[in-house]
């Protein structure tokens, strides 16, 4: 193992520097304050939680798991995302089957990377969880909200993409005959290998039309038309039904003024095993992957002893934010220099201008080496030196 160099960081973490921070925030603030006019309630839970609980619960695969042990020799890893670590919260203190519960979350998540992927293994998720709802309405719900968020924003370009992990498992299984050859075609989608789809079909032995009808799948996307499309290849059953969703979804958005952000793609898989029903991504310019993303998962909470209906979104705040482009001009800053017969009146002046709302800061004139410096950096610069008046 070679020397690591005093100032490299492990594989995949990264430090955010002053203005970046500081948009971070700016944009974080304005989503959890859209989240809580929809009625969520914020929640934080640990950072570390027991592998054989939210770790093997969590659909993250376990190679990108970060493991270690606690002095009990119980294995611990630090949470690889956040639904698993609500649902464990939900499921064994706050769900009572009465009331769906709507909680929120803004908090780091880490998984581990390859040295080649060069991919942050820790970012900040910020997202909802809706748990205890199993109706299509919730889904609208979920898909309004990030719209509405991302738009609070300041994210104007962007899209969602909609599918329904049903219909794909129904319509592959009808096809193919068993669950396993449905996974494995099921690959290729959530590679985005579509070349390797197309060819993975024309290899198996399938008659001619079981082969069109899964080549004619890689061309459901669009608007609502898409469904008519769709129920062309799917037989009667559960895929039906998940098309007759995706429909009542489209009318939902519609109420709720969104359908031009909106367009099917009944290709979408994800690899969160846990979903079972509607799911989306968001994607927006300058980014090529996915900006957020959310959908159903009814059965996670079973892992937990609840059995119930659920679904929710995520955002990523570092996509987000690449995705914003320019990060704007930073808060202006007032420097007060002064010196030590009137240091005194200068912490009296910080004070009023911080009760004021202003950001100050208080600097002794004799640890400053360039004042030049000072006026570049700061928008506003005070004097109070010697016995001079206030400049």
């Amino acid at each position: 193992m070679s020397r690591l160099f005093m100032f490299e960081k492990p594989l995949g973490m990264r430090d955010t520097l002053p203005e970046l921070h500081e948009a971070k925030d700016k944009v974080r603030s304005s989503i959890e304050k859209e989240m809580k006019q929809w009625g969520f309630q914020f929640i934080e839970t640990p950072a570390l939680e027991y592998y054989e609980t939210v770790g093997t619960a969590s659909a993250i695969l376990d190679q990108q798991l970060f493991k270690l042990l606690d002095q009990q020799g119980h294995t611990l890893v630090l949470r690889p995302d956040m639904t698993a670590p609500i649902a464990r919260v939900a499921a064994s203190k706050l769900f009572k089957d009465q009331v769906p519960l709507r909680l929120a979350y803004s908090a780091n998540v880490y998984r581990a990377q390859q040295r080649e992927g060069g991919r942050p293994a820790e970012f900040e998720q910020i997202g909802v969880e809706c748990i205890g709802d199993e109706s299509v309405s919730a889904d609208g719900e979920m898909i309004s909200l990030a719209i509405s968020s991302l738009k609070k924003a300041g994210l104007e370009e962007f899209q969602l993409s909609v599918g329904h992990v049903g219909f794909v498992n129904e319509l592959f299984v009808q096809i193919l005959g068993t669950e396993e050859r449905a996974r494995e075609l099921t690959k290729f989608l959530y590679e985005k290998n579509y070349v390797g789809y197309r060819e993975h079909v024309k290899a198996l032995p399938l008659s001619s039309i079981d082969s069109q009808r899964l080549l004619a799948f890689l061309e459901l996307r669009g608007g609502p038309e898409v469904i008519g499309k769709a129920s062309e290849l799917i037989e009667n059953g559960k895929g039906r039904a998940a098309l007759d969703e995706l429909k009542l979804l489209w009318e939902i958005i519609e109420d709720f003024g969104e359908s031009s952000r909106i367009k099917f793609d009944l290709t979408i898989v994800s690899h969160m095993s846990y979903y079972t029903g509607i799911l989306f991504e968001v994607y927006a310019g300058m980014v090529g992957f996915p900006i957020g993303n959310g959908g159903r998962y009814d059965k996670l909470l079973e892992k937990f002893g609840k059995s119930t209906g659920a679904t929710g979104f995520a955002i990523r705040l570092d996509r987000l934010l690449e995705s914003l482009g320019n990060l704007g001009e930073p808060e202006p800053v007032t420097c007060i220099l002064f010196s030590p017969e009137r240091r005194k009146e200068a912490y009296q002046l910080a004070l009023h201008r911080r009760e004021a709302g202003e950001r100050v800061i208080l600097q002794d004139i004799s640890s400053v080496r360039n004042l030049d410096a000072c006026s570049d950096t700061f928008a506003n610069v005070v004097y109070l030196v010697g016995k001079e008046g206030v400049q």
